[in-house]
């Protein structure tokens, strides 16, 4: 039953999205748990929209917004959205390969991010679809990792559960852009496109004929609000890790994650250190190939090339070889001296400026019964869309004025 909803759930936590959460703990100890719980159901929420859209009308979500609205606003969406994807897969590989240089310094960071990043084109292109995603469903479990860490220091779990439960606002700009950076990261627009894409394609590579009906839909839920469940359960650990860990020791300032696995060694010891940073490396695999992946399948959809990651390279060249140009692109910001925090700054522009717009689009496709038939929305996933909609507009609005006004 677990598939596209579990791996897009676990992507969500990837290198850059540790690095945010680690900050957010390192910064305001325990104050931010309450963020996983607040946006557990508006994540469920918004990607079980994308899913349905995907199965109901057997494409992907460029391929909607390309046949119901105007082609200016897709270009827009679309250029806005592939800086920010590319240079997070820049910031995963970089984060990547400074956890590997940690954990073996005799080889130096860039040969780590050109190897892993030879080896993820070599299986993105080699590989079918269903041996990439049986492969991705297993890294899935590498993201347990986190919730073992803070079981190994002394937590105070009052603490825990009041800081889990009343939320902690600070009125000042570091702490709401923490909160902007926490949501650009867990309610991600390459998440919504690669939700409904891997949903048709899951319906394309089953052998009967599938319809749609409340069984499929349910499965379709489960796999979607489990995979959410996961992210976000690894999202409370790690800032309760840093939270605990790192806040408590007076270190402050978080940024890249393979600052947060060095500060806990002295910490907490070796075991932990190498958890934190296998951890890492894992969930850069897993992600990596799902921004890699929803670009191409973005940009293959708006331009009508053959694509899909069942087919063999020769069938679908310019598929690939964008998946070939964006690893390279972010391979490259390691040799451009463009450090990880900048370029996790800028995709959350870009993410924030696009997000809002989507979710809206996501809401009128997912309530249009001339597409949608009878699987529109149900009145309580429009509830919770509607208030991720003002959240995700809210947070847009906080971020231009940091960046602008503040």
């Amino acid at each position: 039953m677990l598939g596209p909803g579990l791996v897009t759930g676990a992507s969500d936590d990837d290198p850059s999205g540790i690095a945010t959460y680690s900050q957010a703990g390192a910064q305001f100890g325990l104050s931010t748990l309450w963020t996983a719980l607040l946006t557990f159901p508006l994540m469920a929420a918004i990607q079980g929209m994308c899913a349905r859209i995907g199965l109901v009308t057997s494409q992907g979500l460029t391929v909607t917004l390309k046949k119901y609205y105007s082609k200016p606003l897709l270009y827009i969406i679309l250029i806005l959205s592939f800086p920010a994807i590319t240079l997070n897969i820049g910031a995963d590989i970089q984060g990547m390969g400074a956890v590997a240089h940690m954990i073996i310094p005799k080889i130096p960071v860039w040969l780590f991010c050109v190897t892993f990043t030879a080896a993820l084109m070599f299986v993105i292109i080699q590989y079918p679809y269903q041996k990439i995603a049986a492969i991705l469903k297993w890294l899935c479990l590498s993201l347990l990792l986190y919730i073992i860490v803070p079981f190994m220091v002394k937590q105070d779990w009052i603490a825990v559960l009041k800081n889990t439960c009343i939320p902690t606002i600070h009125f000042n700009k570091e702490f709401f852009s923490i909160i902007v950076a926490i949501l650009g990261t867990t309610i991600s627009p390459y998440l919504f496109f690669w939700q409904a894409t891997m949903e048709a394609e899951d319906m394309a590579h089953n052998r009967r004929k599938v319809i749609v009906n409340k069984r499929v839909l349910g499965s379709m839920k489960t796999d979607v609000n489990i995979g959410m469940l996961l992210s976000n359960i690894v999202m409370f650990f790690i800032i309760l890790t840093a939270g605990s860990v790192l806040y408590n020791s007076g270190i402050r300032q978080i940024n890249t994650v393979d600052q947060a696995a060095k500060a806990l060694e002295p910490l907490t010891g070796k075991l932990t250190y190498l958890i934190f940073a296998l951890g890492v490396l894992a969930t850069g695999l897993l992600a990596i190939p799902v921004l890699a992946g929803s670009q191409s399948y973005m940009l293959a959809e708006t331009l009508g090339w053959e694509a899909g990651l069942d087919k063999k390279f020769p069938q679908a060249k310019a598929f690939y070889i964008s998946i070939i140009i964006s690893l390279l692109v972010g391979l490259s910001l390691d040799f451009l001296s463009i450090s990880p925090i900048k370029a996790l700054l800028y995709t959350a522009i870009s993410y924030g400026l696009t997000a809002p717009v989507l979710i809206a689009i996501i809401l009128h496709i997912g309530n249009n019964k001339s597409i949608m038939k009878d699987k529109t929305n149900s009145k309580f996933s429009n509830i919770l869309g509607f208030i991720t909609l003002g959240l995700m507009t809210g947070a847009a609005i906080a971020l231009i004025y940091f960046l602008f006004v503040s």
